[in-house]
Order: C-alpha cells, then structure tokens, then sequence
C-alpha cells in the first residue's frame, strides 16, 4: 500500500496510500502480475496517516470475503491501530522490525500479538546485515548502498555498535553457530507466533539463516542478549 513520495536523505523514496480504492487497484494489480486468483497474505505495510485505519482495513476485508486473499495482516503498527482494525476483521499477523539492536515491540506490541493469537512477523532481523559481522567500518559499504543514509551505520555509532556483534560472535563459537544464527535464534526464542523473515541474496546466507532454527539457545544465553545495550544512532533519518 505505498506510493513513491521523496525523502529527503533517504533511497528508495517511500510513501503511504491506505485510500479503499488504492487497496482494491493494488490487489487487483498483483495477482494479474502473479498470475493467480487469490494470495495467501495481503498486507498493509503503512498505515497512511491521512486515511482512518478502519477505512483502509475494511477495504481489505472486502478482499477476503471477494476470495481475492486469504488472510490480511498489518505493519510497523501500534497496538491500539492493531485493536482498531480488529475492531472491523481479524487480524492474521503484524510485521515489524525486531533484532538484538531493535527491541521496541516487546513492550507491548508482541505481547498483545501473544495474546491474540496473531503471527508476528520480524524483517531485518538481522539489523539490515549488521549482526552478521559483515561490516567493521563504515568503508564497508558499498558506496551506493542505503545503509550509508542510516544514523546506526554512521562511522562513530557503528564503531560502537561493534560491541553488540562481538557479543553475538563470541557466543556463536560457543555454540559452533555464526552471529546470523545467533541474533536469529534470539528472535525465534520471543513466542511461539514470531516468524522471522530474513532477506538475503545467495544460497549460502539462505542455508545459513535455516540453521538458526535447529539453534537452541539456553536460558542463561538469552539472558544474556537480553541485556545487551541499546545501539547507538536511531532506526532512520530525522527529518
């Protein structure tokens, strides 16, 4: 449910469409491309501050009860947004950010999926590549990469940050596992309804981000990344 509109200091430009026609003309657009009559999850991954979220989300019910998607979820949302919608369709799941480096949502936003029975469905649960170890210094970014817009990526902030994956490191050796599968096998420890979606690009880090799952970290462990610190520099830009 998004639209191309600038910001500043950030790529690829991102906005927010939630009118009801946007939401019947996108599904309607995806499954010509996919070549389908119906999609398993229809998300809406912003909610669009202009439009009630009750509008938005009863359009997309409309898409269920058309058979055009099965479930619908929601994402980077609140917990009263979460109630507002359930207040028109049930909710199947919530996408949101969470890592060792980004912990916002257990608070509360977890654990009201806990209780409801909604999947939660974590990206970059890796913190965009940085718990994998891959990246020491700044200069290890390729130079058209956005990471480099990032405030956790900035040069002082990432020297900093090394701290959290030497941690991960050094108990991924413990376990004969890599830092990825670690930081992953912490994720998939938060409840059973967490469902981790990792991005990769190769064969090779998709092998190694299924590992995570035969990983079972102790108690003692998890603890123990439980108290990691915060990680200097915030999520995105502020503008």
């Amino acid at each position: 449910m998004l639209r191309p509109r600038a910001r500043p200091g950030c790529s690829p430009p991102i906005g927010f469409n939630g009118r009801p026609e946007h939401v019947r003309k996108s599904i309607d657009e995806s499954l010509r491309r996919l070549g389908t009559d119906h999609i398993d999850l229809y998300q809406l991954h912003r909610v669009d501050p202009e439009v009630p979220v009750e509008e938005t989300w009863g359009a997309m019910a409309e898409t269920v009860a058309a058979g055009k998607a099965r479930q619908i979820g929601l994402s980077e949302v609140t917990v009263e947004q979460i109630g507002r919608a359930q207040s028109v369709h049930p909710v199947a799941s919530v996408q949101s950010e969470l890592s060792l480096w980004t912990r916002d949502v257990l608070d509360d936003v977890l654990p009201y999926c806990q209780e409801q029975s909604i999947a939660f469905l974590p990206f970059s649960p890796l913190g965009s590549g940085f718990l994998t170890g891959r990246f020491s210094s700044f200069d290890d970014l390729p130079e058209d990469d956005v990471r480099r817009s990032l405030p956790r990526f900035q040069q002082d902030a990432l020297h900093a940050n090394l701290a959290i994956v030497e941690r991960v490191r050094q108990m991924g050796e413990a376990y004969g596992a890599t830092p990825a599968q670690v930081a992953l096998a912490w994720v998939i420890a938060q409840g059973r309804y967490v469902v981790p979606i990792p991005g990769t690009k190769t064969p090779k880090y998709l092998a190694d981000n299924a590992g995570a799952g035969d990983l079972r970290l102790s108690e003692a462990d998890l603890a123990g990344l439980d108290a990691l610190p915060a990680p200097q520099g915030t999520r995105f830009p502020e503008h």
